[in-house]
């Protein structure tokens, strides 16, 4: 039996209208609710309805009122019905089930954070339909999947104010995002009010330009509040306390994140005595062999937690150097004292001496994957970026971990090709790239799996300068990756969500979102006939899988332009340079082939000169499966170089050459550059090698955007067995390669 709450939002409804029997509305819920079945009719949604709260949903009744923004209309009056479900009825703590009639809306939760996310859907429900008055008739179960389905936001870089901070929150509430990390220090500026260190607002938070590029080819000095051209800002603590009590009511948890040790120029420019040189500007990283950088990150973090009541405290960990640490005699006698190996077993100090401090206030660590580095701290909880290897390790080591890795959780990367986008730090997350990840790695058994609690969007502002922009690199990703933590997997389909994602369109528009919408325009190639159906597309080779571009704008499609993923039909053998390609879910696409006849496909690649262990890709196979790369190194296609590359090709015989092609990317911000030169050499028996052709690169380093060079040769009239290729790495960066394609 249900016990009943006296929580009751009065509502209006009417009876079915004549005409109107079969409404059933707008059911595109996002994320996809477990279970939903469609009724007849509508329920008759009225603003103007008293609220009763109890004492049990009242966050959530006060929670509908505020976030409903119900139109004012009818007169008669009906209940949203709150009812104290048990473990029976409602299985999961955080579920609920909705049951929509004409009559009334009944809600049966188990918790309070169940009825929020019922209430949530309803708000949702209702910003979906034409008519916001008519909440279509239907019955829902849902629950869900993680407990952990977070958001990062970085405003050291660029600056949020309070009240655009409490509409971030907002929307990540109707998408049933539920954590909220707030990444409130970097060397780009502190955000957070210390009362016992006020220099860190009064000046640490204020730089002398707002663009965040500039500044940080500059000086990177700071300025004085109040100063002439002064850029920044802070949150007062009655500020952060208000916005932690605004998420708490919309079912949100607030994570701070205070950075250490690295990552921390701002504070060190304040506080010098605090870095190893005693310097200002002069380090990133706190000393450790200073006792005084302890006691001072116990008095910032005291005044942190008398803000923030979340269980988590994030330290970041993140991009220490050790430079400092190796030269600083505090380090090297702290080192000696501790009987530590080294400096990452110094950092590993640092953090465990953190964790003891946090766990004597009843919390617990957080950390970037980085805190794994000379030993884990007992308690501490891993959120793994560098990919999922820090993920896998700690949990697999008996840690929580929260998954965010860069190639699926980096909001900051592009959403689409770089040309036609406003200027990111680099990357390529496609809508349906974060759609397609899953949190538990295959790696992990049933018990290590359990230690991932969910994972995270992480959204770095370097490049992010205002709200504006923001909404645009967040929507609609952010609502993939909802889907991906709440729902589960059973349902999980991206024909599905695609085609709800379109009803989203519009609720966003309502809500004044500057949100970013995919495009599938059709460029069509004179030579192709368009009135075709489906083009058979004909390769040699059953291993090669072409990668298939096509532009959104009517352009004519290039090697830089998006990859499609869709359907097609492979048949015998041709060379075929445009098609076609038809697909249902995802519409009608233009496609240019990236090679035709691979002749270098599958053969062995001999590695003269080691290809960057930490950017593998497919080893000794990636230059020649077939595979091109999609508009990140980090795809697992592009193969790294630190240094000059030196590969050579077996064909296996004598072979007739006609042409060479191999593509590099540029992105100078990662430090990634097209070589110098690219040389060819040919030979007939792997020993003796003459030089054919040498291309030099045209692209200058000065381009900060992303940038492609594919250094094509004409190598008719050539005959060899052996193929060398020779890139001259003229910068200390990486150099990236996806294929080498001979014909």
């Amino acid at each position: 039996m249900f016990k009943y709450c006296v929580s009751v939002l009065l509502l209006t409804a009417c009876c079915v209208l004549p005409g109107k029997a079969q409404y059933t509305g707008n059911l595109d819920l996002i994320p996809r609710p477990s279970q939903i079945t469609a009724g007849t009719g509508y329920f008759h949604l009225n603003g103007q309805g008293l609220i009763f709260p109890g004492k049990d949903f009242r966050q959530a009744t006060q929670l509908l009122k505020e976030m409903g923004s119900f139109p004012a209309t009818g007169k008669n009056r009906s209940p949203i019905i709150f009812r104290q479900a048990n473990a029976a009825t409602i299985p999961h703590p955080d579920g609920y089930r909705i049951r929509i009639t004409p009559a009334a809306v009944t809600i049966d939760a188990r918790s309070n954070a169940g009825a929020i996310n019922a209430a949530l859907t309803i708000v949702q429900l209702s910003w979906l339909q034409p008519d916001r008055s008519l909440l279509p008739c239907a019955d829902i179960a849902d629950q869900p999947r993680f407990h952990y389905r977070g958001v990062h936001l970085d405003v050291s870089r660029n600056f949020f104010p309070a009240s655009y901070i409490k509409r971030f929150i907002d929307l990540m509430a109707l998408y049933r995002m539920n954590t909220f990390h707030w990444h409130l220090t970097d060397g780009a500026g502190w955000r957070l009010e210390i009362k016992k260190y006020p220099a860190l607002t009064r000046q640490a938070a204020w730089r002398n330009t707002a663009n965040w590029k500039e500044w940080w080819k500059s000086d990177r000095h700071y300025s004085q509040e109040g100063a002439p051209n002064a850029y920044g800002g802070y949150y007062t603590q009655q500020e952060a306390k208000d916005i932690v009590a605004y998420a708490a009511a919309r079912g949100i948890t607030v994570i701070p994140e205070i950075e250490m040790p690295g990552h921390s120029e701002e504070v060190l420019a304040m506080y010098p005595s605090l870095s190893c040189s005693g310097i200002p500007y002069k380090n990133s990283e706190f000393c450790l062999g200073n006792d005084s950088t302890f006691y001072f990150l116990q008095d910032v973090l005291d005044e942190v937690m008398t803000i923030f009541p979340s269980r988590y405290i994030h330290i970041g960990g993140d991009e220490a150097s050790t430079k400092a640490w190796k030269q600083c005699p505090k380090c090297q006698q702290r080192i000696r004292t501790e009987q530590l190996k080294d400096e990452k077993e110094l950092q590993s100090y640092a953090i465990r001496r953190m964790e003891k401090f946090l766990i004597s206030r009843h919390r617990k660590l957080l950390g970037w994957d980085e805190i794994l580095e000379g030993g884990l701290a007992p308690e501490a909880t891993v959120m793994s970026w560098r990919g999922e290897s820090g993920g896998i390790a700690a949990a697999k080591a008996g840690h929580d971990v929260v998954m965010t890795p860069g190639a699926y959780c980096y909001f900051d990367s592009y959403q689409a090709d770089p040309v036609t986008q406003p200027e990111a730090i680099g990357g390529y997350l496609p809508l349906e790239k974060v759609y397609s990840y899953e949190p538990v790695p295959r790696e992990l058994d049933a018990t290590a799996a359990k230690h991932v609690l969910g994972a995270q969007a992480n959204i770095w502002t370097e490049y992010i300068p205002n709200s504006y922009h923001l909404e645009y690199m967040t929507y609609p990703r952010v609502m993939a990756l909802s889907e991906v933590v709440w729902s589960d997997t059973l349902h999980k389909k991206w024909e599905d969500f695609h085609q709800r994602i379109q009803s989203h369109y519009r609720l966003l528009q309502r809500l004044n979102v500057n949100y970013y919408r995919p495009s599938y325009a059709v460029s069509i190639h004179p030579e192709i006939n368009t009135t075709q159906h489906e083009t058979a597309i004909t390769f040699t080779s059953e291993q090669y899988r072409p990668q298939i571009r096509y532009t959104t704008d009517g352009s004519t499609p290039t090697p830089q332009s998006m990859l499609y993923n869709g359907r097609f039909t492979v048949k015998g053998s041709a060379v075929i340079t445009a098609a076609i390609f038809r697909d249902t879910a995802l519409q009608d696409k233009p496609a240019v082939l990236a090679v035709d006849d691979h002749r270098a496909l599958g053969k062995k690649v001999i590695y003269n000169r080691p290809y960057n262990e930490k950017y593998a890709a497919q080893r000794e196979a990636t230059l020649v499966n077939g595979y091109r790369g999609s508009l990140t190194y980090g795809d697992g296609q592009w193969q790294g170089f630190l240094g000059d590359m030196d590969v050579t090709v077996d064909l296996e015989k004598m072979t007739d050459l006609q042409r060479l092609s191999i593509n590099f990317m540029q992105l100078t911000g990662p430090g990634v550059y097209i070589p110098a030169s690219v040389e060819i050499q040919l030979s007939d028996d792997g020993q003796v090698f003459r030089t054919v052709q040498t291309i030099s690169n045209d692209v200058p380093v000065t381009l900060s955007t992303l940038a492609f060079k594919d250094f094509k040769f004409d190598l008719h009239q050539q005959k060899a067995r052996y193929v060398r290729i020779i890139a001259k790495n003229g910068q200390r960066g990486f150099m990236f390669t996806d294929e080498i394609i001979i014909y």
